[in-house]
């Protein structure tokens, strides 16, 4: 099981922020401190604001922050919005799938409990919890 690495980046964006959480923050620091793509950072950073997580404050003197408090951030609930098709195997995506096994294969339903567990753990926890 493996984060994109565009949810990857964008939990590192938050925890920067939350721990520089005192000032507004540039796009181009964060990318240069995680020696990541300024244009990668930049999607991230839209992404991020178009879901409500941080906020944008354009000029001259503009930056990013947290839009929420840390412990308004749940993990769980941020990595669903991130990666709305988690498909931990090919069964799970209906359009894709092409396994001749899953009418019977009970793989699927072992694998949706364990990914079910994943989300569940990361349910207890918020980006304060990270910080």
């Amino acid at each position: 099981m493996q984060l994109t690495t565009f949810t990857d980046y964008s939990l590192r964006v938050l925890i920067y922020l939350g721990l520089h959480n005192t000032r507004l923050c540039t796009s181009k620091e964060i990318a240069t401190f995680h020696h990541i793509s300024l244009n990668h950072i930049v999607k991230v950073v839209h992404n991020l604001s178009k879901y409500g997580f941080i906020e944008s404050i354009k000029g001259k003197n503009g930056g990013i922050k947290l839009a929420l408090a840390p412990d308004k951030i749940n993990l769980g609930q941020t990595i669903r919005q991130l990666e709305p098709n988690f498909y931990i195997a090919e069964c799970f995506n209906q359009e894709k799938s092409s396994c001749a096994l899953l009418p019977a294969c009970k793989l699927k339903g072992m694998l949706g409990q364990a990914l079910s567990a994943f989300f569940n753990e990361l349910d207890q926890y918020t980006l304060a919890d990270v910080l």
